[in-house]
């Protein structure tokens, strides 16, 4: 039996998992990490490359202690989106940031004022705005570190940076390295125009670009010696988080409709080709998946503000689950069941309806909940919690929707908010449309694996591979009983909101986020 290793660095953590090749997880280990912020830089979030490397070299070791006698045949990285690793002419690390990182908020604010309209021309042509684009933080660099900027020949993203310490050589695929915002839409590919109008060298997007799946280099001995791989073991390019993901949950084709209930929720709707949105609103993504586009939208900080109440509001179920071997959200679902949908009208402001050329979110708050406890209890606003994260998902929806032209017939779930019984039925409820909740818990990394399996020819390419390997927990289908309690939710919210995000645009409240430059 052949073995296939994943490499994740995301957010909060790096990780490794090992699958066989019939997709069975059989090992993972994490190592949780942090981004600091750089003194005198506000916003900053350094990506720390040996610290971090070690923490990924070390659980390797404890997942190949975890799978005596592994035959890795191939191992495939994938990373958190926007982050970049920056390398001098000889392919020396120089420089890195996370995803999240947003020193660049001067830089923005000059490019916008440079040109009122490069933004949208740049958006238009690559799918992305300067918020989380590369351009602003590398124009941070120039005028902050220029002597990094100076040295600075290649650029590559994070998956790229954990392939090329494993030997493998510096490269980017299109679903990771079109979100730097220097890639071009239709061709897939590095945009030297997009570079030259923003004014960024163009020996930075120099690196060659491989599609995922591509076998891109093979373990060094050095990195063989690290991490207790074979020297030679094949480097196959793997991707972003999200788009390694829907391969991971079977949205492998067009029309495919995944939604990730995790920390943020991310909505990604797969087409056949990149669409223009005129409005501004929608991310447009390479899908992992070549020849395949994705539209995304992203709902902010469901999965945190799950967390945050539970431990605000819920210390003693925390306790409770502990000692019982429970899930302290499945004491709270048992509470938010004996509410009836709509939570007495209960409407949370969270996140916003993705608006990605105007990213920003109003000041977290609860509306128009009732003076009585028998109404306004823990489980009437946790289940309002819930409820809103399945609100704002439908109006993302809504707005992909009008750029395709239609809305799903069905949707993916996946991520902790799939877990449990009660967040699936309100989002088959909000939606009215059957939710497929599969089985595997570590989707990206699978689809990971799924990448790597086809550079060694293991499978044949990704959606056969996702239809062999993807399983299948449960199908949540909606109750048409519901569907009105939530639209009045829905109509309360869409009217409530703009009134919340004018108080923060006013600075009366503070925004709960909002992008570099806005």
């Amino acid at each position: 039996m052949r073995h296939i290793l994943a490499l994740d660095a995301g957010t909060g953590s790096g990780r490794a998992v090992i699958f066989d090749e019939n997709g069975r997880q059989l090992a993972a280990a994490s190592r949780e990490w942090t981004h600091k912020e750089e003194p005198g830089f506000p916003g900053s979030m350094t990506f720390e490359r040996d610290r971090n490397w070690q923490m990924i070299v070390s659980a390797i070791r404890e997942v190949l202690e975890q799978v005596p006698g592994a035959n890795v045949a191939a191992v495939s990285t994938t990373s958190m989106r926007e982050g970049i690793a920056l390398y001098d002419e000889s392919g020396e690390e120089l420089w890195a940031c996370a995803n999240v990182d947003a020193r660049a908020v001067q830089e923005v604010r000059d490019l916008r004022q440079r040109d009122p309209e490069l933004e949208r021309w740049v958006y238009l042509r690559s799918g992305q705005t300067f918020a989380l684009g590369a351009a602003p933080r590398l124009l941070w660099l120039e005028r902050h570190q220029p002597e990094i900027y100076e040295r600075a020949a290649k650029m590559a993203m994070l998956s790229d940076w954990i392939a090329v310490r494993l030997g493998a050589e510096i490269a980017v695929d299109p679903s990771n390295g079109g979100t730097t915002g220097l890639f071009n839409l239709e061709s897939r590919a590095w945009d030297r125009e997009i570079a030259e109008r923003l004014e960024i060298k163009p020996e930075l997007i120099s690196a060659p670009v491989y599609e995922s799946g591509t076998r891109i280099g093979e373990v060094s001995p050095a990195a063989a010696a690290e991490t207790g791989l074979k020297a030679g073991t094949p480097i196959v390019m793997g991707g972003g988080d999200a788009q390694l993901g829907a391969v991971g949950v079977g949205a492998t084709r067009v029309g495919d409709v995944a939604v990730f209930g995790g920390s943020f929720w991310q909505q990604e709707v797969n087409l056949g080709q990149p669409l223009a949105d005129e409005t501004g609103r929608i991310r447009m993504n390479f899908a992992s998946v070549p020849g395949t586009w994705q539209a995304e939208a992203i709902v902010f900080f469901p999965g945190i503000a799950a967390r945050w109440f539970r431990d605000a509001f819920a210390p003693d179920l925390k306790e409770q689950a502990a000692a019982e071997g429970r899930d302290a959200y499945e004491l709270l679902e048992s509470l938010a069941e004996t509410v009836p949908p709509g939570s007495y009208g209960i409407t949370p402001i969270l996140s916003n309806a993705m608006d990605y050329t105007h990213w920003r979110h109003a000041a977290p708050s609860f509306l128009n909940f009732p003076l009585d406890p028998e109404k306004a209890h823990r489980g009437a606003f946790f289940r309002a919690l819930q409820e809103n994260a399945a609100i704002v998902t439908l109006a993302n929806l809504r707005r992909i929707a009008d750029l395709t032209g239609s809305f799903p017939e069905s949707v993916i779930f996946a991520s902790g908010a799939a877990k449990g019984k009660l967040w699936p039925q309100i989002l088959a409820d909000v939606l009215q449309v059957p939710v497929r909740i599969p089985m595997v818990k570590e989707a990206t990394s699978l689809g990971a694996a799924i990448a790597a399996g086809v550079g060694v020819g293991i499978y044949d390419d990704m959606p056969s591979a996702a239809d062999r390997l993807v399983r299948w927990d449960r199908v949540v289908e909606p109750n048409p009983d519901n569907q009105a309690a939530y639209q009045e939710a829905y109509e309360r919210w869409v009217k409530a909101y703009p009134a919340e995000l004018e108080l923060a645009d006013s600075g009366v409240t503070a925004h709960m986020w909002i992008a570099p430059g806005e």
